[in-house]
């Protein structure tokens, strides 16, 4: 792909699905163009795993503070991460080198907030039929979004309650979903998705014109109903795949399990949930401590 489009998806992508401020991004502009300075790319393909850190000794060679050195880093491995995400580049990002940071803990609703968000869409529109679907089935199953807007009808088995989805690498893995999920899902395909124009294609959400629905789009309609129920954390359809992997590991499920069902070729990252499990753990007890 050709080099400036890529740019451009990049960002569009840290304004609409990520909700960075226009400043952030272009911070992230400027870093990224620095580097392109001193590997005038024209393609995605010309991209080399060497180069990070080719241009991480350059910084340092010319004197560049720490701090704006592992920020254009960040930049950088964020950058990358996303062309590999959309199949623009196939890089094994495990080689390049990063300072150790802090880590960011990923966002996550109680039960009660992760309730009121499914319960928001109005059930009295195909639309609102379609959404809580989609919600329902995201959080009973921890699908990825990409995963989720390009699920096939032919990928559901609704006699065992399974879904049959392609992940990063490639990767093949049946993941099983409840049946609150399922009743919505019914109800939409039944109902709502029978009078979409598009209601013979294989794709199962699909848009009024009857095509696949963006993640673009279907990030805004997250917002919204987050919004409209009063939630105040900054979420996004990917916070309902925390929550499910938050809210197993709380529930005592092994965490082995979860990473299978989460699609994790490393156990390390299904551990940051049983952090933040951990972490919401000691705060409730916390409070409990404090009652008595």
């Amino acid at each position: 792909m050709d080099i400036n489009r890529a740019k451009e998806l990049f960002f569009q992508h840290l304004r609409v699905e990520k909700g960075l401020s226009e400043d952030t991004v272009l911070s992230y502009a400027y870093d990224i163009n620095e580097f392109l300075k001193e590997f005038k790319y024209n393609d995605t393909e010309d991209i080399l795993p060497t180069d990070i850190g080719d241009f991480m000794r350059i910084q340092s060679k010319n004197k560049m503070a720490t701090a704006t050195i592992a920020r254009r880093l960040s930049s950088l491995k964020n950058f990358y991460i996303f062309l590999e995400k959309e199949d623009f580049i196939h890089l094994p990002m495990r080689d390049v080198e990063t300072p150790k940071g802090v880590k960011h803990l990923p966002s996550v609703l109680s039960i009660e907030q992760v309730e009121q968000l499914l319960d928001a869409p109005d059930l009295d529109k195909d639309e609102g039929v379609r959404d809580r679907a989609m919600l329902e089935l995201m959080y009973a199953s921890g699908l990825r979004v990409s995963e989720l807007l390009s699920l096939k009808m032919k990928n559901i088995s609704f006699e065992r309650n399974i879904v049959t989805v392609i992940g990063k690498g490639n990767k093949q893995r049946k993941v099983p979903f409840g049946d609150f999920a399922k009743d919505y899902l019914v109800q939409y395909i039944d109902h709502a998705r029978k009078k979409n124009p598009g209601s013979r294609t294989d794709y199962v959400f699909l848009n009024r014109y009857g095509k696949p629905l963006s993640r673009q789009y279907f990030f805004l309609q997250v917002k919204k109903y987050a919004e409209q129920v009063g939630i105040k954390e900054d979420i996004s359809p990917h916070t309902l795949r925390h929550c499910f992997a938050t809210h197993l590991l709380e529930s005592s499920a092994d965490i082995r399990t979860v990473q299978e069902m989460l699609g994790h070729s490393n156990i390390a990252t299904t551990q940051i949930y049983l952090n933040i499990s951990t972490r919401r753990i000691l705060e409730a007890y916390d409070l409990y401590s404090k009652r008595k």
